[in-house]
């Protein structure tokens, strides 16, 4: 079971990733207000940790001090550390503590620990998450009014500044004229806009007709 939550408002959360060799099996977030991480193989513990020796159940994995997180190490596990922008190391002993047969380190800022056991890789950083987002104040009720009103009232002007059966009729002329000039305009571009002339009978007289006329008997069909 956690610890009792205590108030901190400088540091920041803390999460877990979990591989199997190179592939990423869960991933754990808990935010700033946690006091405490335990760990089980148990998937109701905070932290369903399998595959790792654990001196008791649940084992303090994780807690929180005023320079930020605490991490005690199962016993069988081997650490390394890495700081932005550096590769994983190993900690020298002398930055671990010794207390009660149980080693610990603390997790600085920018800092990733990887604790290995096995085929399991368990990192362990900082969380990105520095506060608990604080409950909506007085004036954020009012902001969210003022957005509800502007919200619904857009329906509302709608219907009142929405289109009629005159303006509509009015749009339709408008397109019409615009369709017209566009085609006037296409016409024009062609050299197609001057009507043709009807054919004078000379003009008429000189056109080739059709050829010889077959007179075909009625009974005779054609595919």
């Amino acid at each position: 079971m956690l610890q009792r939550a205590m108030n901190t408002t400088k540091g920041g959360g803390l999460y877990c990733e979990l591989y199997w060799g190179t592939n990423l099996s869960e991933a754990w977030s808990y935010g700033p207000e946690q006091a405490s991480v335990h760990a089980a193989p148990d998937e109701k513990a905070p932290l369903p940790l399998y595959g790792f020796t654990l001196p008791e159940e649940p084992f303090l994995l994780a807690e929180r001090t005023e320079r930020g997180w605490r991490i005690h190490l199962p016993p069988a596990a081997r650490m390394e550390r890495k700081v932005r922008g550096d590769h994983f190391a190993t900690v020298p002993e002398s930055e671990l503590r010794q207390q009660d047969g149980h080693r610990s380190v603390e997790l600085a800022e920018d800092t990733t620990l990887r604790l290995m056991e096995g085929q399991l890789t368990l990192v362990v950083q900082g969380s990105v998450v520095k506060e608990r987002v604080g409950r909506l104040q007085a004036k954020d009720f009012g902001w969210l009014i003022v957005v509800s009103a502007l919200f619904l009232s857009l329906p509302v002007g709608f219907l009142i500044a929405g289109p009629t059966p005159e303006r509509q009729q009015e749009a339709n002329t408008r397109a019409l004229k615009l369709a017209a000039e566009k085609e006037a305009e296409r016409r024009k571009a062609l050299g197609v806009d001057t009507p043709l002339r009807p054919l004078t009978d000379t003009e008429r007289a000189q056109q080739s007709d059709g050829g010889t006329g077959i007179n075909v008997p009625g009974y005779f069909r054609v595919r």
